[in-house]
């Protein structure tokens, strides 16, 4: 088998990211490491939701499933439990994450399931023209808060480690080659895993710009930071302000969902044999 290359990762359809769009990082960092982990193709499948981030899906040469708003996760996880041998990557917007989609995200993670999700976390609506986000910074401004936002903003990296996730990163879409290390690592790891990714809008979010995190982020690895320690990944979660940390901030091994559900542990229900004395007895029972 020849290797995988970012040609073949490539689609005809053309890019209506805005140019300078953090998107454009994202993108080439998840073809990058797909290309170093030579992995064939056809083993992954992408979920994407709503959101200038949905069009991923248009973008990468692999199948894919786009969904409705706020349904990543149910999407990926029935995914992965209906195809033990898949490796899905779900793709979500900051809004279609953590404001639509916020109801599943902590049952995943508590779960275990065995599916990564990388969230465009651009801090704005972009797709619907700029307003706030559930990430966006209090006081922020927008066409639907003039005055500023009014509620604190949620934190992703918290959220994921009380909820008790097994594998929690953060990168940012200003240096491309760290993020496709993390997303490798992500996909390596057996279990659920976030990487929350500072992407930047171009366009409507002039604040959290690519100067603006460049002048901020730091590598936890460059700090010695155990990744095993789960009160230091949410003492570095609470981190903002002049210095934002980016890398891997907890990562656990343990038993994925479906390890513990003893009617699929070994394979998934399609590929078990039908016993049909087993149905007639059910039958019996409940006619």
């Amino acid at each position: 088998m020849t290797s995988l290359t970012r040609e073949d990762l490539k689609t005809e359809q053309p890019i209506s990211w805005c140019p300078g769009c953090g998107n454009f990082g994202i993108l080439r960092a998840l073809q990058t490491a797909l290309v170093d982990l030579k992995i064939p193709r056809e083993k992954y499948l992408v979920v994407t939701g709503i959101g200038c981030h949905g069009k991923l899906f248009n973008y990468i040469n692999i199948n894919g499933f786009h969904g409705i708003h706020g349904r990543v996760l149910p999407f990926a996880t029935g995914a992965k439990l209906a195809n033990h041998d898949l490796i899905v990557l779900g793709f979500a917007g900051d809004g279609d994450q953590y404001d639509e989609g916020l109801g599943h995200f902590p049952h995943a993670a508590r779960r275990n399931i065995d599916v990564k999700l990388f969230t465009h976390d651009n801090k704005v609506y972009g797709l619907t023209t700029g307003q706030t986000s559930p990430t966006s910074p209090q006081g922020y401004k927008s066409k639907t808060s003039p005055g500023g936002a009014i509620p604190t903003p949620i934190n992703p990296l918290m959220l994921a480690l009380a909820s008790n996730a097994s594998f929690v990163a953060r990168g940012f879409v200003g240096d491309v080659t760290h993020m496709k290390e993390l997303m490798k690592a992500a996909i390596q790891h057996k279990g659920f895993a976030l990487v929350d990714i500072l992407q930047v809008c171009i366009t409507f979010n002039r604040a959290q710009t690519y100067q603006f995190y460049r002048d901020r982020v730091y590598k936890l690895e460059e700090e010695n930071h155990d990744a095993t320690d789960l009160q230091q990944a949410l003492k570095r979660s609470r981190e903002t302000g002049d210095r934002i940390p980016i890398g891997i901030f907890y990562q656990e091994e343990r038993p994925v969902y479906r390890a513990r559900l003893p009617q699929i542990k070994t394979q998934p229900l399609i590929k078990q044999p039908i016993k049909p004395t087993k149905l007639k007895q059910l039958l019996r029972e409940f006619t």
